[in-house]
């Protein structure tokens, strides 16, 4: 299973996060946000990361060209998308695609993306983009995770990422204010406690 700690800002919480088992780790690249991080920064971060830790750059509604340019600069693995991004934009980005989605419009999103693209089950907030807090309805997740590959966001903690993982089944759990002192700060016991959550879980699978 494929778990990834989002809103990487410090190069101590990437090495914590990768010494403890994270698969992924994420950088916003998105400026309104209160995660955000430099690109420049991200760029030392991920050059520091093992081979098998994937990073994911976070983007909303950002031109091709500047999403491009990001992932020249930092060699970021996978695009996600919280924006208002198309498919046939997505196809340009040049990089693997995690889309966001609400479980309002995942039903609509499966049908409109190709399926290789994995979506990201979250509490989207228009202002916010992710990283609120707030839990999705765990049932309607479960039952577009049996036919889509999702990776199940919103609300996660070190408390419920097990229940979440045995009631929903996802591909992957992505976790930010979840394990966070404040936005972008990393708790070590936190993410400590949510990858061996999510990894206890994933071997009772």
């Amino acid at each position: 299973m494929f778990v990834k700690i989002c809103g990487i800002t410090r190069p101590s919480d990437a090495r914590f996060a990768v010494e403890h088992g994270a698969d992924a780790l994420g950088f916003v690249f998105w400026p309104r946000s209160p995660r955000w991080i430099d690109p420049d920064l991200a760029a030392s971060i991920i050059d520091s990361l093992p081979a098998h830790v994937t990073a994911v750059g976070v983007f909303v509604n950002d031109s091709v060209e500047a999403i491009r340019r990001v992932v020249a600069k930092t060699q970021v693995g996978i695009v996600q998308l919280h924006g208002d991004e198309t498919p046939s934009y997505a196809m340009s980005v040049g990089r693997p695609v995690l889309r966001a989605v609400t479980v309002d419009d995942a039903e609509a999103a499966a049908r409109a993306w190709p399926p290789d693209t994995t979506l990201l089950m979250d509490a989207v907030d228009p202002v916010r983009r992710g990283g609120t807090g707030v839990t999705v309805d765990w049932p309607r997740a479960a039952a577009v995770a049996r036919t889509r590959r999702i990776v199940l966001a919103g609300g996660l903690t070190p408390e419920n990422v097990a229940d979440a993982v045995r009631a929903v089944q996802p591909y992957g759990v992505d976790v930010s204010s979840g394990v966070e002192d404040s936005p972008g700060l990393k708790n070590e016991d936190k993410v400590k406690r949510f990858l061996e959550g999510a990894r206890g879980a994933r071997g009772r699978r």
